[in-house]
């Protein structure tokens, strides 16, 4: 009788001594907490005036969140914790980052409309990041819901790159022929866009059906390497290019779909949440 309770209390010890040992899988929040570090050096420099390398800090942690996740699936190491610290890196690096960065930039001197360009977009961040969160399935895994927080921010970090790049301030004029823009107001527009297009149902390719692990075709590889080539010309104006074109191709897909009478939505959310059902018809 004894040696049988001795026995189950030994295994209540084994147990409680494997729950306490129970830890965080440290490879893929490496990554994360580089990623974390990109946004924060990114606002510390926009504090500081250096623009130019504030955006440089953006576009390093998109890469760095980029890996993350594939880095944990790699290695079989996703977790709930990962999760969750992801979410709170995204929503700092491209939510308040790019927020902070456009504002002390150039959005400032708009006064009330200056701040409050900034706040939506910082919000419609927090939101896009919330209603990722609790959506439970995704019907069609080759589009994103809206468009990503880090390419919303990849629009303002670019536009503020592009433009201190060609000399000119957040307080300038951009003059394009017999058109004068006022670089403030343009800020403005663009952080409106961003922040709104990811709150939209607009889907929005996620490049998520490219298998990495598939062998590709020679030429494939020198594609690659005269893309890289390409960027190097003129890093500022190429990066930007690219995410103007990913912004607006959401709404080209939306509208194909729409014409062709195909849901538009591609995510469904919970059924504990009834009013949340509405948000991606």
């Amino acid at each position: 009788m004894h040696d049988g309770a001795d026995s189950a209390s030994a295994d209540d010890v084994n147990v409680l001594v494997r729950k306490r040992r129970k830890g965080i899988y440290i490879l893929p929040n490496l990554f994360t907490l580089a990623a974390l570090f990109g946004g924060f050096y990114a606002i510390v420099m926009a504090i500081n005036g250096r623009f130019d390398q504030a955006a440089v800090g953006i576009f390093c942690a998109m890469v760095l969140d980029s890996l993350d996740g594939r880095v944990a699936r790699m290695t079989n190491t996703q977790s709930a914790f990962g999760e969750q610290m992801d979410s709170l890196s995204d929503m700092v690096s491209f939510g308040a980052a790019p927020a902070l960065i456009s504002y002390v930039w150039a959005l400032q001197g708009l006064g009330r409309w200056g701040w409050i360009a900034a706040f939506v977009y910082c919000a419609c961040a927090a939101l896009r990041l919330a209603r990722f969160n609790v959506n439970t399935t995704v019907v069609d895994k080759r589009y994103f819901q809206g468009l990503p927080s880090p390419a919303a921010a990849a629009l303002i970090a670019g536009f503020i790159w592009l433009l201190t790049e060609n000399g000119l301030k957040g307080t300038s004029t951009l003059v394009l022929g017999p058109i004068a823009l006022p670089v403030p107001w343009m800020m403005f527009a663009l952080a409106l866009y961003a922040g709104l297009t990811m709150v939209t149902n607009v889907p929005f390719y996620s490049f998520k059906d490219i298998q990495m692990k598939r062998s590709v075709p020679f030429a494939v590889t020198i594609l690659i390497v005269l893309g890289f080539a390409v960027v190097t010309i003129d890093p500022p104006t190429v990066m930007f290019g690219i995410f103007v074109l990913y912004g607006f191709s959401g709404y080209v897909v939306y509208a194909r779909r729409r014409a062709r009478g195909q849901q538009t939505s591609v995510i469904s959310t919970s059924t504990d949440e009834p009013d949340e059902r509405g948000l991606h018809k």
